[in-house]
């Protein structure tokens, strides 16, 4: 969320306040302005090089996937972000411009007995027809309990199959990830769309700056129970968070597979982008998604294929391995790159990814205290501020007080206490 302005490059309005950067609105950021897509599915191949091409000729090259799988383009100019956008228009690329709904970018299990690519559709549908005025980054998720979980991505409304439910409910949830959100109930999935919507239309109802989470904070569930009436029904005991791994060979029910590869920190050059999917194209794939943990997938090929392409990604500098070292820190853009920042946060994290042995996720290189790579707390945070470097010991960016300032020295030293940690445990 930006505390910049963000102007409709179409209309020149002036956003309000907290608005998220779009297509047709980029966000003025220390390297040019930056433009984000949240496709609804897969695009084909073909696109996707050809929007590669785009944020090359248009931006400096620049692309990232977000943690949540949204695509962002850097580098943008007030020039070339309208020519960036004409471009993407022409293209078959899916996308979500109004309430984004999160769903797997993989086809479910038939025992999900839904679609949620469908389901979405639909409630797309739905939802622009009836006109809400929400906050900017309202979202709703929708998890088929598929090869992809989405329990640890923070949406306004969540829907969730249960396991082993021979009728097919879904356990809907206010405002959080799968374990900080609310649960409502339980309902049929005929009845999604249409309580979804109201839902999100109770939360429009409470103000157009308002997220789920400040409704139960300040109501509790009372509101969206009302919306729900006789569609919601008690939920039995909720279900244990389901992480999985968006890196490597995923086997699609077809029988063929996909490959899941990561941006380094979540940031990749045009080039590199364009390479993996001329290769990937020229040995079968045919369409390429994005997907939560900064993952780009490739598919459909063969298992054979899927780990020669493997070869060529780690060659290119993609992440194939979902031990890598890299994959234990988050790091936001930084400075220079992000008007916010105070350190370089991903050349930092480079560094220190490069003395980090494999093992669990270890810390979070912000640049500034908004902690957009990480919100939730780290066993250790490197902050850059406007008086120094802090270090924040288990306690997340956002509840930062007045503490001690590191010298670069003093970061080294801790950073090389973290690495013997890890080493010897």
């Amino acid at each position: 969320m930006s505390t910049r302005p963000i102007r409709d490059i179409n209309t020149g309005v002036t956003l309000a306040r907290g608005a998220c950067p779009t297509l047709s609105a980029p966000m003025e950021t220390g390297d040019g302005l930056l433009a984000r897509i949240v496709p609804s599915r897969s695009m084909a191949i073909d696109d996707f090089a050809a929007l590669c091409a785009a944020a090359r000729t248009h931006g400096n090259g620049l692309m990232e996937i977000t943690a949540r799988g949204s695509l962002q383009i850097r580098g943008l100019t007030e020039i070339s972000a309208p020519l960036f956008a004409n471009t993407v228009a022409g293209l078959e690329i899916p996308f979500d411009d109004n309430v984004p709904l999160l769903v797997s970018p993989l086809p479910a299990h038939p025992r999900a007995g839904f679609q949620p690519r469908d389901l979405a559709a639909e409630m797309r549908q739905a939802i622009a027809a009836r006109g809400l005025d929400l906050a900017p980054k309202v979202s709703v998720a929708i998890d088929d309990g598929g090869p992809i979980s989405l329990d640890e991505l923070a949406a306004d409304v969540r829907v969730r199959t249960l396991d082993g439910d021979a009728v097919q409910q879904l356990l809907v949830s206010i405002g959080g990830d799968h374990e900080t959100a609310t649960p409502l109930g339980v309902t049929r999935i005929e009845h999604a769309v249409s309580l979804i919507v109201d839902l999100l239309t109770a939360l429009a109802e409470s103000g157009a700056h308002v997220r789920a989470r400040d409704v139960v904070a300040r109501e509790g569930l009372d509101r969206f129970l009302r919306a729900a009436g006789n569609r919601i029904a008690t939920a039995p005991k909720p279900p244990a968070l389901r992480t999985t791994e968006t890196i490597g060979l995923h086997r699609l029910l077809d029988g063929t597979c996909a490959i899941g590869v990561a941006l380094p920190f979540g940031q990749a050059h045009a080039l590199g982008l364009i390479a993996l999917a001329r290769i990937a194209g020229a040995n079968g794939a045919d369409w390429a998604a994005l997907a939560p943990q900064r993952t780009l997938l490739l598919g459909p090929i063969d298992e054979m294929t899927a780990f020669a392409l493997g070869t060529a990604a780690d060659t290119l500098g993609f992440i194939v391995d979902a031990r890598d070292s890299r994959r234990r820190i988050a790091a936001c853009a930084g400075a220079p790159a992000c008007a916010s920042g105070f350190i370089p946060s991903r050349e930092l994290a480079a560094q220190i990814a490069e003395r980090l042995p494999q093992g669990s996720f270890a810390l979070h290189v912000s640049g500034c205290s908004k902690g957009c790579a990480h919100p939730r707390p780290a066993p250790l945070t490197i902050l850059g501020t406007a008086q120094g470097t802090r270090i924040i010991e288990g306690d997340p960016v956002l509840h930062l007080s007045d503490g001690t300032l590191y010298t670069d020295d003093a970061v080294a030293e801790t950073v090389c206490r973290i690495v013997a940690e890890n080493e010897n445990a």
